[in-house]
Order: C-alpha cells, then sequence, then structure tokens
C-alpha cells in the first residue's frame, strides 16, 4: 500500500471549460432568437474583457508567486504571540491576496497555528478575503474608484476589528478561545 504522505504528482485540469460551452451555446442559441441584441452583447463583453484583461494577468502572476515563495515557518515567525502591528498587516494583505476555495487554505493555517498564529490573524485573514483582488478591476468598472475603494477599506477595517475581538475574548478567556487542548 502507499505512502499516504507522499504527493502524487497534480494532474493539470482545465476547470469551467462546460461552463464556457455553455455560454457559447446560449450565446448561439439567442442570435438565432435575437441577433441584434445579442451582437450588441457580444462586443459589450468584449470591450469589458480588452479593459480587464491585462490587470487580471496582473493579478495572477502576483497571487502565483506569492503562493510560490510563500515559506509558513517564516511567516509564523512574523505572526507569533510578540508581534506587532505588522503582524496585523501581513496577516489582513495576505487574505486580500489569497485566492481559491477557502477549505485549500485549512492545512497551512493549521499548520501556521501549530507555529504560533494567533487566531486573532486567522479571523482577520478570513475576513480579508472578501476582498477579490481578481474582481477588483469589474467592479472599478461597474462602480467606479471611490466606492471600489470605500468599500474595500470598509472590509480590511472590519477584518482588522473582528481580529481584534477574537484576540480581547480570549485574552478575557486567559486561555486560546478555539485551542485544542481544552477538548
Amino acid at each position: 500500500m502507499a505512502d499516504v504522505t507522499e504527493r502524487s504528482p497534480r494532474r493539470f485540469r482545465l476547470r469551467g471549460v462546460k461552463f464556457l460551452g455553455g455560454v457559447f451555446a446560449l450565446y448561439a442559441a439567442l442570435f438565432f432568437w435575437r441577433e441584434a441584441q445579442t451582437v450588441t452583447a457580444m462586443r459589450f463583453a468584449l470591450e469589458v474583457l480588452e479593459e480587464i484583461v491585462p490587470i487580471l494577468f496582473v493579478v495572477v502572476f502576483l497571487a502565483g508567486a506569492l503562493h510560490y515563495w510563500l515559506d509558513p515557518k517564516k511567516l509564523a515567525r512574523h505572526l507569533g504571540e510578540d508581534a506587532g502591528w505588522h503582524a496585523w498587516l501581513i496577516a489582513l494583505g495576505a487574505g486580500i491576496l489569497s485566492h481559491g476555495p477557502m477549505y485549500a487554505w485549512y492545512p497551512m493555517i493549521e499548520d501556521l497555528r501549530r507555529h504560533g498564529l494567533r487566531d486573532g490573524y486567522i479571523t482577520a485573514f478570513f475576513y480579508a478575503r472578501a476582498v477579490k483582488v481578481p474582481l477588483l478591476p469589474m467592479m472599478i468598472y461597474y462602480f467606479g474608484w471611490p466606492l471600489t475603494l470605500f468599500l474595500s477599506l470598509y472590509i480590511v477595517l472590519a477584518a482588522w476589528i473582528q481580529g481584534v475581538i477574537v484576540e480581547m475574548i480570549e485574552r478575557r478567556s486567559g486561555r486560546g478561545f478555539w485551542s485544542k487542548d481544552e477538548e
């Protein structure tokens, strides 16, 4: 029997191909039903895509580079018990830059927690994930810079406040609020 701790190489899969095919099929069906409106919608979609594709490439490149070079042990040293205000910035920034499904982050967060990551930083990290960097260009396009900036800053501020509240609850109880040793 194979050792379950060994990781097998992941096979590359294109995701969303069925969805993309469905969108093309829908546009084709609509083209025969309402040709003028479909062409107008396709032109508008292409204009939006033209504006956001360069930004999306930069965002995906930066997020991929961050995931490639991120070392949990080094990061945990900066987010331990004696960490200062810069730890909040790291937790919030990492939350903003993280992408993908939330459950994919659980193993890394658990590993960081074993190395001393505080629950307040975990809370701030997960809350700050509400700022979706790949979607910011589209949000700016539809709602403008002022609303996008205000909402993003509001989310980051709320993430920090949530983290501070968790820290206060843990301090008041005198121990880690969700620590495994209490189970």
